[in-house]
């Protein structure tokens, strides 16, 4: 009897000194291509406030980096918690690789804090929530003020206000008979959907999937045609423009308007200090569109302590780590409070953001997409700016790929 008495306190304080060292581990996949990674200091941060969590943080290359992420899912090896894009959502939520994380932001207190709109924006395709948003951007217009003083104009809201000023500011500065301004620098080449999407896709009922052969889709593409073709307010040399040729045309004054969004405004400002501002793109066709850059964090099915790994991640999302974590990056907070008092880039750029954030949009998450991006819409405005085709053969085009 007294054997069993040993016996059974024994197991009692066995089971007590294993619950009392149990410890949680937490993999986390990230990718940074900053040498200035505050990545340690985070962990160091958050390990302090849960000692009974431990977090591995490994830096992934960006190159590979879905590949990884991919190939460990369907090897049973994922990590606990990971940064995503939006557009692998639909393929990780397919392969059942996601953990649903609404309860526990129903729970959290730091979703108050989070900018408006973001928690829409990275909803899952079956309306559950995967996502916890860590760093954004959006797309707003770049402007130079000094030309606007010097001719009286105001920044523009609506596409009407728009053609009028770009062309005010298309003219010959130098009187040599050749224009050497242009009101607007125009992304023609890849990557420029985003430039096209905010004249087109805010009308009501057109979007990539819905209703871009209707009349007021077509307006969309035929008002950017017209930019170019009747008013000559884009360069000459628009149709096989990229980024670098935009944004160097704007910083050298070539340009007084284009769009892009806050990775480039410390440049901007390198070049021409308070010559350059920003504001929300303008309403075409009685609605805004602008394109959403994101990335989030992502609770992994598979992981061995969901909660922990939940901990880990709203740490991130949180007021002071958010910060932290996107001066590393270039992005912005998510945290309205962090936003405030950002000091990587100047506010008035941050608060264009901000104000673009309630219109801000992504492209569809489907496999269509990447021809779109890559192939169908760069090809297709070429041959709309040249001539080549009509406005309305261009949208045909793209609506078809998505219809597939």
């Amino acid at each position: 009897m007294k054997l069993n008495r040993i016996t059974a306190l024994a197991s009692v304080l066995a089971l007590t000194a294993g619950a009392a060292s149990a410890e949680s581990t937490v993999r986390f996949w990230y990718h940074f291509d900053n040498a200035d990674n505050p990545m340690n200091d985070l962990v160091a941060a958050f390990e302090e406030q849960n000692p009974d969590i431990t977090v591995e943080a490994e830096n992934i290359p960006w190159n590979s980096y879905y590949d990884q992420l991919y190939t460990a899912v369907i090897g049973g090896n994922a990590p606990d918690a990971a940064m995503v894009k939006m557009f692998a959502q639909p393929r990780l939520v397919e392969m059942g690789a996601l953990q649903p994380i609404d309860d526990w932001l129903a729970e959290w207190d730091g979703a108050d804090g989070l900018q408006d709109n973001l928690l829409e924006l990275t909803a899952g395709p079956d309306g559950s929530q995967y996502y916890l948003p860590v760093q954004y951007v959006v797309l707003y217009l770049y402007y130079r003020p000094s030309m606007f003083e010097e001719l009286g104009l105001e920044v523009p809201t609506t596409c009407d206000e728009f053609r009028e000023v770009a062309n005010a500011l298309t003219r010959d500065t130098d009187g040599d008979g050749q224009t050497d301004t242009y009101g607007f620098g125009f992304r023609g080449a890849q990557g420029g959907h985003d430039h096209w999407a905010s004249f087109t896709l805010g009308a009501e009922g057109v979007s990539l999937t819905d209703g871009l052969t209707s009349e007021a889709g077509v307006a969309g593409t035929q008002f950017v045609a017209d930019l170019f073709q009747e008013d000559g307010v884009f360069p000459p040399s628009a149709p096989n423009d990229g980024f670098q040729e935009i944004i160097g045309a704007f910083k050298a004054g070539k340009t007084a308007m284009t769009i892009h969004h806050i990775g480039s405004a410390n440049g901007m400002v390198e070049a021409l200090g308070e010559d350059v501002n920003a504001a929300p793109v303008p309403e075409c066709n009685g609605g805004r569109w602008t394109a959403f850059g994101d990335e989030s964090t992502a609770v992994m099915a598979n992981a061995e302590d969901p909660e922990a790994a939940w901990k880990w991640i709203s740490f991130l999302s949180s007021e002071g780590n958010n910060t932290m974590f996107n001066e590393a990056t270039g992005q912005l907070p998510v945290v309205k409070a962090d936003s405030d008092g950002w000091s990587l880039h100047p506010q008035r750029f941050v608060q264009a953001t901000v104000d673009s954030l309630p219109f801000a949009e992504m492209l569809p998450s489907s496999n269509a997409t990447a021809d779109f991006v890559n192939t169908v819409w760069p090809t297709q405005m070429q041959r709309v700016l040249t001539g080549d085709i009509e406005a309305a053969e261009m949208n045909e085009a793209i609506a078809e790929i998505f219809a597939e």
